[in-house]
């Protein structure tokens, strides 16, 4: 949290970043498009780093490939410019990956110490990108080593199946005309199903152009002196549903491990360190309102250099790594949703397959149950024009 601690997209900051005129939407279908390619991109990105996931492989080589990838592939859809003006495409959330009781935002930099993925490692993937602003995210966990035909089990399936069955439930209650708070509800219920906890205090937030912490958001696991987050859900909004799963208590708690990946704010000041604003002028020309990684830049040091001056007038904020308690396992899956007119369209995932995990636990509520089991999109078959009679048709 803003005042509290900096989890994924779970900080109490409101992106101000959003233009003051109103981009149209999903009511477009170029928009549309535009959601769809960024994720095809994003998926293939998690495809790579999930195939990449082995023992003996290097966090840090694995996220730069995948930062890599995405830029290299956003920019080869809509190449063509308008008026003259290249479309903005990119990193949207530099990749991070978080292994074991690590809850989120781990991306190390070529200065920071390397982390080798070992077998049986709970490992979450965390990524996203964007074209023309229009942004897909995606996060997936596994535990290398596992398949379907030797899957893991205790602590570390029940932790991926709740977290699992979670954000697949909430894809498909976060429908217009639906309200926040039953989604807080949802998530405890399955959680506690799998005798697991959701980390305290993490949001999901409503995306808009240029814009990956929108207006609305929603509370996973609210404690004492949190300020509400109600809200009504609406056709043609898109939302990135992020969830974190913990087999302990759920408080996370600043690592040890450094930050690495950043934020503009919106906010203004005239800094005056040359450093400083070398490095804000290049992460507004390059990354505009996303989330950025300092990996990203020429110079580490000289990034550095300008990073406090930044921080300390609010013009920067921070993607805290964050720890459970040694010893717990956390999940994640973030999945960016479409509210379409039909129905709601998950347009990123991972891939997951449930036969990897086997769990002594299960949803336990009819309720919870038959809302997994109903489709995401409410697409009407289309009736068949009924035959006229032969004898009503030579009349």
């Amino acid at each position: 949290m803003e005042s509290q601690l900096h989890l994924s997209e779970c900080s109490n900051h409101v992106d101000t970043m959003a233009e003051p005129m109103q981009d149209p939407g999903l009511e477009d279908p170029d928009n549309v498009a535009k959601y769809k390619a960024a994720a095809d991109i994003a998926n293939a990105a998690m495809k790579q780093v999930i195939a990449g996931c082995v023992s003996g492989a290097s966090v840090r080589d694995l996220c730069v490939s995948s930062d890599a990838f995405m830029h290299e592939g956003t920019q080869k859809v809509y190449a063509r410019k308008v008026d003259g003006v290249a479309i903005p495409r990119g990193v949207a959330f530099p990749t991070c990956i978080s292994i074991n009781n690590v809850v989120c935002h781990y991306s190390p930099l070529v200065s920071d110490p390397d982390t080798t993925i070992q077998d049986g490692d709970l490992v979450k993937i965390d990524l996203g990108c964007h074209v023309d602003g229009y942004i897909a995210v995606n996060a997936h966990t596994l535990v290398v080593g596992a398949t379907a035909e030797n899957p893991v089990t205790g602590r570390k399936a029940d932790v991926i199946l709740a977290a699992y069955n979670c954000c697949e439930a909430i894809a498909r209650m976060v429908k217009p005309g639906a309200s926040s708070p039953a989604i807080t509800e949802i998530i405890s219920e399955i959680a506690s199903d799998f005798n697991c906890t959701p980390i305290k205090d993490m949001l999901c937030f409503q995306m808009t152009k240029d814009t990956i912490t929108g207006e609305k958001s929603i509370i996973q696991n609210p404690t004492d002196g949190t300020r509400e987050y109600d809200c009504t859900f609406e056709p043609y909004e898109v939302y990135a549903l992020d969830v974190l799963i913990s087999t302990g208590t759920g408080k996370g708690r600043p690592s040890e491990q450094r930050t690495s990946v950043y934020r503009k704010t919106g906010e203004h000041y005239s800094l005056r360190l040359k450093n400083s604003r070398q490095l804000y002028a290049e992460a507004t020309s390059r990354f505009r309102s996303m989330p950025f990684t300092l990996r990203a830049f020429e110079s580490e040091t000289k990034a550095r250099m300008g990073l406090r001056e930044c921080l300390e007038h609010g013009l920067l904020e921070p993607y805290d790594v964050i720890e459970e308690k040694q010893g717990e396992f956390v999940a994640q899956f973030r999945t960016t949703v479409l509210l379409m007119p039909n129905g709601n369209l998950k347009i990123t995932t991972g891939g997951f397959d449930p036969a990897t995990c086997s769990s002594e636990f299960d949803v336990k509520s009819k309720a919870t149950k038959d809302i997994l089991a109903t489709s995401l999109s409410s697409k009407k078959k289309k009736k068949k024009k009924s035959k006229k009679p032969a004898a009503a048709a030579a009349e």
